[in-house]
């Protein structure tokens, strides 16, 4: 594991040499082929080295930090293009690669928390440093504050278990079961903002609207991840009080779904509509991963990395329309079709990947968090009834919006997809639906 760090720590110097831009996007991507090739032991910690380590849900999500980290070079070839800062940018996405990377493999809980933190600053950097609008400061500030929040209870909780247990290594947490309901609060919390759950999920539309377009994928793909994969690591031994609370937060998520789901329908800003949508599924993951049953635990991971590799391509289909008509607004986003007529195909394809339609991964994980729902409690079929129904209502809605209709007059200049733009799409795509032939590994038995 050590390997890999110092794979990309050594990448940074080649971020300022000239014409080194798809050079990077490159090594990550040889990267992510080596990583593949580590031989992983099912629900088995395994490739230690000193602090670093893997297991299948690590693994899962260290494989999408890093192609959602090479797609996002893929995708700021405009940044290239006009030569916009472009070595600060690379050198930024590899910090931000190796801190999710730490995050997610290291095994000492104290260091989880330091680089789950650590993360929000390259991404900040994102949002102020390459983002379109002046609403830019405040969109980072909200980001900033709505995490940190939540972040001081999340440290003294931790102080606390060490003092209590005098180990902070994830693996012998399984041993222990704490039954105090203001450590379970100020352990869970930051997660569940993080994630983001309805009531403290406002800083997640704000900053993907300001975001430029790797912006917005890293935080749709990897950064809502970090709560739910903390919440799988912290729930280990807080399962008495959890079985206990978890309700409160079911109820809130389910309802707060049903709410967002409907509010997707009020937004005029495409960004910002798959920024609702992202919170409606990620309040089913978090009600699969506090109910604490086999099929909600791993539905939820498969419906995590299902939801980063759809979430990040619709972001972007928004950017490539972006690029064209220099607006996110569905009023002039319109008729799409007489002008692209490939793309409508990638914007048809991704969408019903939104709304879970075979054969993508969320079909798989909305399944599995289906069951674990009605297993937990039948009446959970309302809310998940009309969470699912709406979602494909406002994915057909996006769709139909932007596709058909009368496209708007003042379009001046236009031109037709490239085949980056292609390749950015599919790569986004075909692992979405490949992946459900090879069930079994999110199934771990």
């Amino acid at each position: 594991m050590m390997k890999f760090l110092f794979y990309m720590i050594f990448m940074i110097p080649l971020c300022f040499m000239n014409k080194m831009f798809w050079m990077v996007q490159m090594m990550l991507l040889f990267m992510m082929l080596m990583f593949m090739n580590l031989s992983m032991n099912f629900l088995i910690i395994n490739n230690l080295s000193y602090m670093y380590s893997c297991d299948m849900i690590s693994f899962g999500l260290i494989l999408l930090s890093i192609w959602i980290c090479s797609l996002m070079i893929m995708s700021s070839e405009n940044l290239f293009k006009m030569n916009y800062y472009i070595n600060f940018f690379l050198m930024n996405i590899i910090i931000l690669m190796i801190l999710l990377y730490l995050t997610f493999s290291v095994m000492n809980l104290f260091m989880f928390y330091l680089f789950f933190e650590g993360s929000l600053i390259p991404t900040l950097l994102l949002i102020i440093g390459w983002g379109y609008q002046p609403e830019r400061i405040q969109a980072g500030m909200y980001l900033l504050f709505y995490t940190l929040f939540a972040s001081l209870p999340l440290l003294m909780g931790l102080f606390y278990m060490y003092s209590e247990i005098n180990t902070m290594m994830i693996y012998f947490l399984k041993f222990i079961n704490k039954d105090f309901i203001l450590l379970y609060i100020c352990m869970v919390l930051a997660f569940l903002i993080k994630m983001p759950m309805y009531f403290v999920h406002l800083w997640l539309p704000k900053a993907h609207v300001e975001a430029p377009v790797s912006g917005s994928m890293i935080l749709a793909g990897i950064m809502l991840k970090l709560g739910g994969y903390g919440l799988m690591r912290v729930l280990i031994f807080l399962q008495q009080v959890n079985m206990k609370l978890n309700y409160v937060w079911i109820i809130i998520s389910l309802m707060g779904g049903f709410y967002v789901s409907l509010k997707c329908f009020c937004q005029v800003d495409i960004k910002s509509l798959i920024a609702y949508s992202s919170v409606s599924h990620m309040s089913i993951v978090i009600s699969g991963i506090m109910i604490m049953n086999y099929w909600g635990y791993f539905g939820s991971y498969m419906m995590m990395i299902g939801h980063g590799l759809c979430s990040s391509g619709m972001f972007c289909l928004a950017n490539i329309n972006y690029e064209r008509l220099h607006s996110r607004s569905l009023y002039i986003n319109k008729g799409m079709m007489n002008f692209m007529p490939s793309m409508s195909l990638w914007w048809f394809l991704l969408m019903s990947s939104n709304m879970s339609a075979p054969p993508s991964l969320n079909l798989l994980g909305e399944i599995s968090l289906i069951n674990s729902m009605m297993s937990w409690s039948w009446l959970s079929m309302l809310m998940l009834m009309l969470i699912s129904f709406f979602s494909a209502g406002y994915s057909l809605y996006l769709y139909s919006y932007i596709q058909h209709g009368k496209f708007f007059q003042g379009i001046y200049s236009f031109y037709l997809g490239v085949s980056r733009e292609y390749l950015l799409l599919l790569l986004h795509w075909l692992p979405l639906n490949i992946m459900i032939m090879k069930v079994e590994y999110f199934m771990i038995n």
